[in-house]
């Protein structure tokens, strides 16, 4: 697909060319440092200059606007395609693609939500994690009582272990993964306690960061 300009036309190719470096950098410089991390850091790992990044991004927020943009594309491709598997394993494959996200971009993970601007794209997001909820029950992979509020409180969670363990342990929310997982399978009795409503759900997806 071609890299667009902001009135919508393709860019040259050289310009896009150093969009694309300019992106791929801020990825990691983000994730590393988070978002104090300077435009001119980011320029110095793309390999180009501090003002090809300002001509192409005017101010930081812009360009970690076009980055949640970004990753929050891939993350609907992701449940899209785990949905199509039709088998109810969809959910358990998609929390295991949110998880490695979260951590690749820890750096910055909370600006994926609660952000201006990601309503639409969160909004939709959230209804494919409560197919694919819905499609793991029909196949019996979880609980009859768990609801979308379980599962994203289960996402919740990892990005909360993910940002408290940092490099010291960059790997430990899969294990904490499998044991939430292990929880939504459970064939215990369901909790008397009732789930979160779902205008809550979108209240707290929306301040959350």
């Amino acid at each position: 697909m071609a890299v667009r300009d902001d009135t919508g036309r393709p860019m040259r190719r050289d310009a896009a060319r150093n969009h694309q470096l300019i992106v791929e950098a801020a990825r990691e410089v983000l994730s590393e440092f988070g978002t104090d991390a300077t435009m001119e850091l980011i320029a110095s790992r793309a390999g180009v200059g501090v003002g090809t990044v300002y001509r192409r991004f005017p101010n930081k927020e812009a360009l970690v606007d076009e980055l949640v943009h970004l990753i929050l594309g891939e993350l609907d491709e992701a449940a899209t395609k785990a949905l199509a598997r039709g088998d109810g394993t969809g959910l358990e494959h998609f929390l295991r693609v949110l998880g490695q996200s979260y951590s690749d971009h820890r750096g910055y993970a909370r600006e994926l939500v609660g952000r201006a601007g990601i309503e639409r794209g969160a909004d939709r997001l959230r209804r494919l994690i409560d197919e694919l909820r819905r499609q793991a029950q029909d196949h019996g992979h979880i609980g009859p009582d768990i609801s979308l509020g379980d599962v994203l409180a289960t996402a919740w969670a990892l990005r909360g272990i993910i940002e408290t363990t940092g490099s010291v342990a960059p790997h430990a929310w899969k294990r904490h993964l499998d044991i939430h997982l292990a929880g939504l399978r459970s064939a215990g009795p369901p909790s008397d306690r009732p789930p979160v409503s779902t205008a809550d759900l979108v209240r707290i997806s929306r301040s959350t960061s």
